[in-house]
């Protein structure tokens, strides 16, 4: 079988993320937010997925696409027969009258490089998923898309002529595509489209050199740090899985999800990878996204919510081809209706910050007291309860030895929150449900194979349980931490340093591929029990599961090192993010631990 990889780089501002496929299509665009129904689906449906593309008129080819240094401004330069062109896409973002500019807006410059290249521009937006034509309306210098609740606009320098009545023509000059939901652009297309071209590469330059990183694997940490920055919806805060919906973990597997929500479960990890770079803007409106969400919940959290909040993820199949002809095609996600009791310490950890970070001013603390204790008692009430656990299995609940970690290590957080507060009470509860979920954690202990299993009553290991080690719970020099990873390793581990999440079968049949940031959780283990060297020959392996532009997705077949999974993935970037730091910790002071 050959490699599979996707072919697409990815724009964004915060405000909405684009993938611009090698061929030049914008492949997928959802307006006006990161959940919204696309206006550009073609990763989906070819035919009801609508197009933007750019296209040469010879049917063969040569592409080479790339990002522009230190930014999130992609290049496609396309080469035939006739000549080379080259497409820059950008969301426009810089600061503006003291807030960051960040418009529903993509430019796309089109610079002729070499011969008489001969292009055609195609411009067909759609609205519900494919389901809504859109009429369009020639004005005097731009062509209005109407249908959806807001106008799209294209305004362009280019001859509407040949957009409209789909032309081939010769690009002898430098051209400009302006594409809008809602607002226009009111100014001249050519100075404005170049004056915000120049201010968004140097805000993405400038966002750079403010970023804190170690030596260690400094050009992959920037790029996910970037692909990170725009996965956030600046607006609340939140910060999504992935951008795409039901690209599939593997083919035919029907594990197709729907990932533009913000899970809950995976605060911790956010939250360090963006310390760990020494962004506290991000990782400030990432707490605030999780403290709203905190104090406006009942008795239980769900395990992932809308970027704005909304609870109600009602799950529903779209009628599309799928990607590669993979069904179904979800959007929602029925997850949010699933027990999954890590979140409360995963929200613990979060509030921590505002104890022992003094970046955080006193008034922000404000209520967070009664927070720490409300989700503490969260914590006392479910922790005999059996879950569905990190990976959200759909049919069957156990009690996760995951789960307990978290449940220890947001109690050993709340510790640490009523000693800051002078809190008898609060620390007496917090220590008697460490020690509950420590109890609860050994219960997982199989002594035979020297190794904690998935969850109490169960033979199944689990990747999920290298962060025994990571976070401390096993003292990474004990010989316990030791023959936990290396049974661990024996079981779950692949060729490059891959790592399945598990191996038995769960609602959907057994796993065909790994999932990427176990990968980095296992260089993680590798380092924090000092062996250093196969930590840094593992992360260096694992670089070569990227596409060409260096994005990861959420999954990796083992066999053919293909990607697969919604893509880019967050995640594996923040496991990306955190592997490197903590091998670069080790590197800087080798009796770190």
């Amino acid at each position: 079988m050959s490699k599979h990889t996707y072919e697409y780089g990815v724009i964004g501002n915060c405000a909405f993320l684009a993938h611009i496929g090698k061929d030049t299509n914008v492949a997928w665009l959802c307006w006006p937010r990161f959940d919204s129904s696309f206006v550009f689906g073609g990763i989906l449906d070819k035919e009801k997925g609508g197009e933007f593309s750019i296209q040469p008129k010879s049917t063969s080819f040569d592409t080479h696409q790339y990002y522009q240094e230190n930014t999130n401004v992609l290049c496609t330069e396309i080469t035939t027969d006739e000549g080379k062109y080259r497409v820059t896409d950008f969301a426009p973002r810089f600061l503006q009258y003291d807030r960051n500019f960040k418009p529903l807006m993509l430019i796309r410059k089109l610079e002729p490089l070499s011969g008489t290249p001969l292009v055609k521009v195609t411009c067909n937006p759609v609205g519900e998923y494919g389901d809504l034509k859109l009429v369009n309306n020639q004005a005097s210098n731009h062509i209005k898309f109407l249908g959806l609740e807001r106008e799209i606009r294209l305004t362009t320098d280019i001859s509407l002529t040949h957009i409209i009545e789909n032309n081939y023509f010769v690009l002898n000059d430098t051209k400009y595509l302006v594409l809008t939901y809602g607002a226009p652009l009111e100014a001249p297309v050519r100075s404005t489209s170049e004056a915000f071209l120049q201010s968004t590469t140097n805000y993405w330059r400038n966002w750079v050199k403010s970023t804190s990183i170690k030596n260690f694997g400094q050009r992959e940490v920037l790029r996910s740090a970037l692909v990170l920055k725009i996965h956030q919806y600046e607006d609340t805060g939140g910060i999504i899985a992935a951008a795409t919906t039901s690209l599939p973990e593997s083919p035919g597997s029907g594990r197709n999800w729907d990932y533009r929500y913000c899970w809950l479960r995976d605060t911790y990890y956010t939250l360090n990878a963006f310390n760990n770079i020494g962004h506290f803007e991000e990782l400030e409106r990432y707490f605030h996204y999780i403290a709203n969400i905190s104090a406006t919940q009942g008795d239980r959290y769900q395990p992932l919510y809308a970027i704005g909040g909304r609870n109600q993820l009602v799950e529903r199949i779209i009628d599309l081809e799928g990607y590669k002809g993979n069904k179904p095609v979800r959007v929602g996600n029925q997850a949010y209706e699933h027990i999954q009791n890590d979140v409360y310490g995963q929200v613990l950890l979060s509030l921590l910050p505002l104890y022992v970070d003094f970046r955080f001013n006193q008034d922000e603390r404000a209520g967070s007291d009664k927070l720490a204790a409300d989700v503490l008692n969260r914590i006392e009430m479910f922790i005999q309860e059996p879950d569905a656990g990190l990976w959200e299995f759909r049919d069957f609940k156990q009690l996760h030895c995951y789960t307990y970690l978290f449940h220890w290590a947001g109690s050993s957080a709340a510790v640490k929150i009523a000693d800051f507060m002078k809190d008898d009470r609060l620390k007496k509860k917090a220590v008697h449900l460490r020690d509950l979920a420590a109890n609860k954690i050994e219960a997982c202990y199989d002594p035979v194979r020297k190794v904690y299993t998935q969850a109490i009553g169960t033979s199944n290991l689990d990747a999920s349980t290298l962060q025994l080690i990571m976070m401390n719970y096993l003292d990474s020099n004990s010989d316990l931490a030791k023959n936990h990873l290396i049974n661990l390793e024996k079981e779950l581990r692949s060729e490059g340093g891959l790592f399945y999440r598990y191996k038995h079968t769960d609602d959907f049949g057994t796993p065909e591929t790994t999932f990427l940031i176990c990968a980095f959780w296992y260089v993680e283990a590798l380092a924090c029990v000092g062996r250093l060297d196969e930590a840094i020959e593992t992360f260096e392996s694992i670089m070569k599961f990227s596409n060409h532009v260096g994005l990861f997705s959420e999954d990796v077949d083992a066999e053919t090192g293909s990607q697969w999974g919604n893509f880019p993935q967050a995640y594996s970037h923040v496991g990306l993010v955190n592997a490197a730091f903590r091998i670069a910790t080790r590197l800087d002071n080798p009796t770190f631990l």
